[in-house]
């Protein structure tokens, strides 16, 4: 395929996966928006709740992120029954960790205590993670399905069903967080609500396409049956892409707790900046998908050349993105940040001269963040896990925290020291990741073809 047949295949599968993400991403926009003009506590407390509760889904995600390239290699052979088999106990997997992780969802607040939050903060994002938590199930659930369907490349029935769920979800928030439409004021308790109303929606839509439209999988009869040897499988390459994943994002999380440490104002700026940065990363994150989606394809097929042609175009396209997103983030960011906030809010001068510096720094790890997110895409879909876990740890956790924490507080720098560490992290990560794949993985597929 020439280099233009690969941007238009790229385009066609991935604009509506990027679209898809963004949808996501607007139902936790939307309660970052909502709760900041509902209140600085509840905003505060929402940010603190989401770094939580994203942790603990990310990496039960790893299933589910597993689910799709092993998807796109059997089904580029027409292999229906292994499909059904590696779908199901990707769905096995979800529900069994959604009961694990469920504790930490209960007792949240001396765990959020003990990392020294603020202990008002810590309530409030405990009395919404207490509620928030259960849609740990059926978000797993949905994430599963959805990989299924786009690696057997029905993306735009994955946008459309995500879109359904964020307008649910603004919807549910307008009406539970503020008491309109006749429902009782919530507060941020309206936002837990609504994200449980929300994942139930998307869940019940994906569940019935799925049934509707793709019948010779039979994915949901005799659904208890075990089949441990695909379990197995699903289970090594998923634990490591979760860890992996869990890593980048325990490094927002980390830098979460630390601007938590330097008051609930910086927290509120750090949220409405991530929330920013998070938005332009769906597109990095939809792009990553299709990487996921072609390499696996390739993969199956044995296609080295497909392979590096289709990486370099998924690569420009990123890098192209990031370009345009840095200009953004440079040019508008008391723009970008106003809306966030009400104009009256007696904060939002405090507010905008911290978070102008933070979106400052949100520029440039675009196009790092971007690299190792198409990386990520890439070793994925060739089945390369475990180093690639091994470079992210090293990374994030190694590199990253602990730089955020030497430059934010030992040196004093605050809340630009701690996102200068998130870039140092991210640097790192995608660096080591484009030579893994570029060195290594690809040779994988020469030597096997």
């Amino acid at each position: 395929m020439t280099y233009p047949g690969h941007v238009k295949a790229i385009l066609v599968l991935g604009l509506p996966l990027i679209g898809g993400h963004v949808a996501q991403y607007a139902i936790t926009l939307t309660d970052t928006v909502m709760l900041g003009w509902y209140g600085v506590g509840e905003l505060a407390a929402v940010t603190l709740a989401g770094s939580y509760f994203f942790v603990f889904f990310i990496l039960g995600a790893g299933f589910a992120l597993a689910v799709m390239p092993m998807v796109a290699a059997v089904a580029a052979k027409g292999d229906d029954t292994s499909v059904r088999r590696i779908t199901r106990m990707g769905l096995w997997l979800s529900l069994a960790y959604g009961a694990i992780a469920m504790p930490v969802m209960i007792w949240s607040e001396p765990i959020l205590a003990s990392l020294g939050q603020p202990p008002e903060v810590s309530e409030l994002a405990a009395r919404y993670l207490r509620v928030a938590g259960w849609g740990l199930f059926p978000a797993l659930l949905v994430m599963v399905l959805k990989s299924y369907l786009a690696a057997l490349e029905r993306t735009q029935i994955v946008f459309w069903i995500t879109i359904v769920a964020a307008l649910t979800n603004a919807l549910a928030n307008y009406a539970l967080i503020f008491g309109n439409f006749g429902a009782p004021e919530l507060g941020i308790m309206g936002a837990a609500v609504a994200s449980i109303i929300t994942q139930a929606v998307s869940l019940l839509a994906v569940i019935v396409y799925a049934v509707l439209a793709l019948p010779e999988h039979r994915m949901f009869q005799r659904f208890w049956r075990p089949d441990w040897d695909m379990l197995l499988q699903v289970f090594r390459l998923g634990l490591p892409i979760g860890l992996t994943t869990v890593s980048e994002v325990s490094l927002f999380s980390a830098s979460a707790l630390m601007m938590g440490w330097l008051g609930t104002v910086p927290l509120a700026a750090h949220g409405i900046v991530v929330s920013i940065a998070a938005c332009t990363f769906m597109v990095h994150l939809g792009l990553s998908n299709v990487a996921t989606i072609r390499a696996g394809n390739a993969f199956g097929r044995q296609d080295r050349a497909h392979l590096a042609r289709g990486a370099e175009v998924v690569t420009a396209l990123s890098l192209g993105f990031a370009a345009v997103t840095i200009l953004l983030f440079l040019l508008l960011p008391e723009p970008l940040m106003s809306l966030f906030m009400e104009p009256d809010n007696a904060q939002r001068p405090a507010i905008l001269a911290i978070g102008v510096g933070l979106l400052a720094i949100a520029a440039l790890f675009q196009l790092v963040d971007g690299a190792q997110a198409i990386a990520l895409g890439l070793l994925r879909g060739v089945q390369d896990t475990k180093v690639p876990m091994i470079m992210a740890v090293l990374s994030y956790w190694v590199i990253g925290i602990p730089t955020s924490y030497l430059l934010g507080f030992v040196w004093g720098m605050g809340g630009i020291g701690v996102w200068l560490g998130l870039v140092t992290g991210l640097a790192c990560a995608g660096v080591f990741l484009m030579l893994r794949f570029w060195r290594r993985a690809l040779g994988k597929v020469a030597l096997a073809a």
